[in-house]
């Protein structure tokens, strides 16, 4: 479980950065509104407003590690049949927001998947596995609570649903249409409640933000497991260089529970990624960004973003693969927008 200490220190920075003085309301019409494009659910909108986005994101993953200590594949091979060396993750979300009231913001996400593989076998043969296809699917609402003094608090309430599929196979050297290991499977299985606070502040030239999301399972999929609860906290700045361009920098917290339960398919003797002790991980990184807002012509309200990341640190529970680098570029066009 998450200690009370992780989950209320970002709370705790909303409230204190509460008491900011200012003299009018926090806008949504500045390139540095909106968070890095790696956050979701970041902002709300006025009464009619639509707004549709595009995000693609690309994570690399390489080498293990064990709690905070870089292993070899030759002291994974002593106790497995394989290893994997290498995986890419990427990712397209697409996703559709509409206010039906200056109060409350409802959103919609889905998302593609493609994983790709890189392993090694005890006789050192290497060989690959892939799986792709949706993702789950979340429906969240977004609950203003405070705009003034150029600062704005909303809540988020949601739920994401199971349709990623989770029996993915592939072929592998020990056999054919072998099903794959937990990370290479495309959702959760189960219905996962979210719950999230976002915190906005503005200056003249300057903005900040800290938002604190927690995800948790409802019972076990269809292959009796339940993926880790997660905690995720960010806190950003960014910098308004034109009334056009903004710069963020973005510190992060992922706090991940270990698999509950097992999938019997899986022979967790293979591999490391088929034994489900080896999961669950808390990973700090940090984020460097870049927002583009269009102003005038026919795509006026149009914003470009992109953000590249990298953990600063990392500690796994069991043997697992050390997150490497992440990219997020994304698309985000606003559609009867209200200054």
């Amino acid at each position: 479980m998450h200690s009370i200490k992780e989950v209320s220190l970002f709370f705790f920075l909303v409230l204190t950065n509460l008491s900011v003085a200012q003299h009018s309301s926090w806008s949504s019409s500045r390139p540095d509104s909106h968070a890095p494009i790696s956050i979701m659910g970041d902002h709300y909108h006025q009464k009619g407003e639509f707004m549709f986005s595009y995000r693609w994101m690309s994570m690399k993953m390489g080498g293990m590690q064990i709690g905070k200590e870089n292993i070899s594949s030759e002291s994974v091979l002593d106790s497995y049949m394989a290893t994997p060396t290498k995986m890419q993750m990427n990712m397209h979300m697409l996703g559709l927001m509409y206010a039906p009231s200056n109060t409350v913001t409802l959103m919609i996400m889905s998302s593609y998947l493609l994983n790709d593989m890189g392993l090694k076998t005890k006789m050192g043969m290497k060989f690959s596995t892939s799986s792709g296809g949706f993702g789950d699917t979340r429906i969240s609402a977004l609950v203003k609570l405070l705009n003034k003094s150029q600062q704005s608090l909303h809540a988020m309430v949601g739920i994401s649903f199971p349709t990623g599929n989770i029996n993915q196979k592939d072929d592998t050297p020990m056999m054919s249409n072998a099903i794959l290991g937990y990370p290479m499977q495309l959702g959760s299985g189960t219905l996962d409640p979210r719950f999230g606070l976002t915190y906005l502040g503005q200056y003249e030239v300057f903005s900040w933000g800290t938002q604190a999301q927690y995800i948790f399972r409802i019972g076990k999929n269809s292959k009796k497991y339940s993926l880790g609860n997660q905690f995720l906290g960010n806190i950003w700045s960014a910098f308004k260089a034109t009334q056009s361009i903004s710069l963020s920098a973005r510190l992060s917290y992922l706090s991940t529970t270990s698999i509950k339960g097992s999938d019997a398919s899986l022979n967790p003797m293979m591999m490391p990624l088929l034994n489900s002790t080896n999961s669950g991980r808390n990973l700090w990184g940090i984020g460097l960004g870049f927002n583009y807002l269009i102003l005038n012509g026919a795509l006026k309200n149009l914003r470009l973003a992109l953000e590249v990341s990298n953990p600063l640190s990392q500690k796994t529970k069991g043997i697992q693969m050390k997150e490497e680098s992440a990219i997020t570029v994304g698309l985000q066009y606003a559609l009867n927008h209200i200054h």
